[in-house]
């Protein structure tokens, strides 16, 4: 009887075992948080097999109502204190200049996911830890952080020189010790962009990346003869129909450049009607978007 339990017990963990090699892989994800406050208002249109999204953007509803004082202080119920907690000024030699900027969350060797937001021309390290301003969107996205064992940078960038790529390629690189399991997705900001191109173009010493965010951002051609495009890193561009700093019409035309050379590349094009230049830093899901790009890197093993 013993030894029939034994050889039933076998057959059982064995059943089990190849049942579990076709299962597909469950990779790393962030879990909801508010996501009734900050999901897409109304898509107008989709195309490219969903790759470009129209969205609804109404400055009344979507500014107006939602602010408590307009682009100045947000409703409360958009903003939650619990990142504060966590949040430190750090500084670091870069490039060999001392640089600051804040960390949001603890790295360690358990850190799922290291996130970069970079700011535009007149910008510094405060704008992405702003907690009122810009819709209460960078609040939710430090929430997101803690909440799922990430770690979120906004550093101050030098932008109108190469040397500012080396220094975030430098950022990089020193958090990759502190957390060497962690996926690396960086966000730029209007001419913060520039930063995103350098960093696409030749990784370095920041190494792989699984994700890049252009947010209002200019248009660079290199893209698609860099590293990152070579790779197939997912890149999300975001853009308001009326921005008067950069065109959304030129950014569109690099976005289809990209996916016209490679069929099924992973990128994608969100356009927020009537939206101004900082429209897609106030109505970026960064929950969808980034679960959208882990599950690339999943696949990709990036």
């Amino acid at each position: 009887m013993r030894d029939h339990f034994r050889v039933s017990g076998y057959l059982v963990a064995n059943l089990l075992a190849v049942v579990l090699s076709f299962a597909p892989a469950v990779g790393f994800e962030l879990k909801p948080y508010k996501d009734e406050l900050f999901n897409y208002p109304r898509v107008l249109e989709q195309a490219l097999g969903g790759a470009f999204v129209r969205l609804d953007y109404q400055i009344q509803r979507d500014l107006r109502d939602r602010d408590k004082i307009p682009e100045r202080r947000v409703d409360a119920r958009y903003v939650s204190s619990r990142p504060s907690w966590y949040a430190r000024e750090r500084s670091a030699v870069l490039a060999g200049n001392m640089r600051k900027h804040i960390r949001v969350g603890s790295p360690d060797a358990d850190t799922k996911l290291l996130l970069l937001y970079l700011h535009g021309k007149g910008g510094n390290r405060k704008q992405g830890n702003a907690d009122w301003t810009f819709g209460g969107n960078f609040n939710r996205l430090k929430n997101l952080m803690v909440r799922n064992n990430g770690v979120y940078l906004s550093p101050d960038v030098k932008l109108e020189s190469p040397g500012g790529t080396q220094e975030i390629r430098e950022l990089i690189a020193q958090y990759r010790k502190e957390t060497p399991q962690a996926k690396v997705i960086v966000a730029c900001g209007s001419m913060g962009s520039q930063v995103c191109y350098g960093l696409a173009d030749h990784a370095g010493v920041a190494g792989p990346l699984s994700g890049l965010l252009l947010l209002g951002g200019a248009t660079d051609r290199r893209l698609l003869t860099s590293e990152a495009y070579k790779t197939g890193v997912p890149i999300i561009f975001g853009h308001g129909s009326a921005d008067r700093v950069y065109s959304w019409e030129k950014q569109y035309q690099l976005f289809k450049a990209i996916t016209g050379k490679k069929k099924q590349y992973p990128a994608r094009f969100l356009l927020f009607e009537t939206g101004s230049h900082g429209t897609p830093i106030r109505m970026i899901n960064w929950r969808d978007e980034i679960n959208w790009m882990l599950s690339i890197s999943s696949e990709t093993g990036q």
